[in-house]
C-alpha cells in the first residue's frame, strides 16, 4: 500500500524507503526508533517500539524496507506504529518521492525561460550552469517546500515565472539580470544534497550550505560577464533568503518571489 493510500486505524503492509532514522529514548529510558518513511507518493513518520536492538541493525537511512504496522493519528498527523520490519531487495531509488506534475512539461517551461534571457553573457552562464546540474533529480528543500525529486525544477520555474512577470509590470527592473538570477538561485541544492530517496546532506552541504555552493558553481561557469555584471548576479543569489541583505531592486524582488512560491506551495488552503 502506498503512503498516499494510508488511513488511520488500518493495519497495512508496504515497501518504503527510510529517509531518516534516529534511535531515541522515552521518558522512562526505553529505546525506540523514530523513522521517516517515503515512497513516490509521499512520506510518513513511523515508530518502532519493540525489538529495537534487533531491528536497528537490519537497515539504515536510504534503504528499502518491508513494513507491517498500524496507522494511527498523532497530533493530527498520521503515524505508522511498526509491528515488523525487514530489508527489501527493491531499489530504494525507485521509491524516491516524485513530482506529481508532468516533468517534461515543466522542463519545457525552463527551456523557454532560459531562452528569454537576452544578454549574451548571462545566457551563456545560465545555460552552462543548468546543463551541469540536474534540477529534475533534487528537491527544492529536503523537508519544507517542493521536497521531492523534481521539486527543484518546479520551484525554479515558479520563481523565474514570477520574476519574469514582475519585470513586465515594472520595466525599470533589469529583466535579464533578475531572470538569470532566478533560474540559478537554488542550483546549489544539487551539490548540497545527495540523490533520493533520502536526499542526505553531503559533507559540503553541511559545511557550506546551498547558497555558498550555488555561488561557487556560478563563478566556475560564468561566461562573457564583466566583473560588475558577475557581482550583480552573485549578489542576487547570495541574498535570496535575506531581504535585509538585498542591495538592489532585483535582489529584493528575487527574495520575495522565492518566498511567494514557497508559501503558495505549502500554506494550507481551507
Amino acid at each position: 500500500m502506498t503512503i498516499a493510500e494510508l488511513a488511520a486505524d488500518r493495519v497495512v503492509e508496504g515497501v518504503y524507503a527510510v529517509k531518516t532514522k534516529r534511535k531515541l529514548r522515552t521518558k522512562s529510558g526505553a529505546a525506540y526508533l523514530a523513522l521517516e518513511l517515503v515512497d513516490t507518493t509521499g512520506r510518513i513518520e513511523a515508530r518502532v517500539w519493540n525489538d529495537v536492538e534487533l531491528l536497528d541493525g537490519r537497515f539504515g537511512e536510504g534503504d528499502a524496507v518491508r513494513v507491517l504496522g498500524r496507522v494511527e493519528k498523532f497530533r493530527d498527523r498520521l503515524q505508522l506504529d511498526v509491528r515488523s520490519l525487514e530489508a527489501s531487495d527493491i531499489d530504494p531509488a525507485s521509491l524516491t518521492p516524485a513530482i506529481r506534475r508532468d516533468a517534461e512539461e515543466i522542463a519545457g517551461f525552463l527551456d523557454f525561460l532560459v531562452a528569454e534571457v537576452a544578454h549574451p553573457g548571462l545566457t551563456a552562464t545560465v545555460r552552462a550552469v543548468v546543463a551541469e546540474h540536474d534540477l529534475r533529480a533534487f528537491p527544492a528543500t529536503p523537508d519544507d517546500h517542493h521536497s521531492y525529486a523534481g521539486g527543484l525544477l518546479e520551484h525554479t520555474v515558479g520563481v523565474a515565472t514570477l520574476c519574469r512577470e514582475t519585470t513586465q509590470l515594472h520595466p525599470r527592473l533589469r529583466a535579464d539580470l533578475l531572470l538569470a538570477a532566478s533560474l540559478l538561485h537554488d542550483v546549489g541544492r544539487t551539490i548540497e544534497l545527495g540523490r533520493g530517496p533520502a536526499f542526505t546532506v553531503t559533507d559540503e552541504g553541511r559545511l557550506l550550505g546551498h547558497v555558498h555552493l550555488g555561488l561557487r558553481a556560478i563563478e566556475e561557469r560564468a561566461q562573457g560577464l564583466s566583473s560588475g555584471q558577475l557581482a550583480e548576479l552573485l549578489h542576487c543569489v547570495a541574498s535570496h533568503h535575506d531581504a535585509r541583505a538585498a542591495r538592489t531592486a532585483e535582489a529584493a524582488v528575487l527574495y520575495h518571489a522565492n518566498q511567494l512560491d514557497a508559501i503558495a506551495a505549502t500554506r494550507r488552503v481551507d
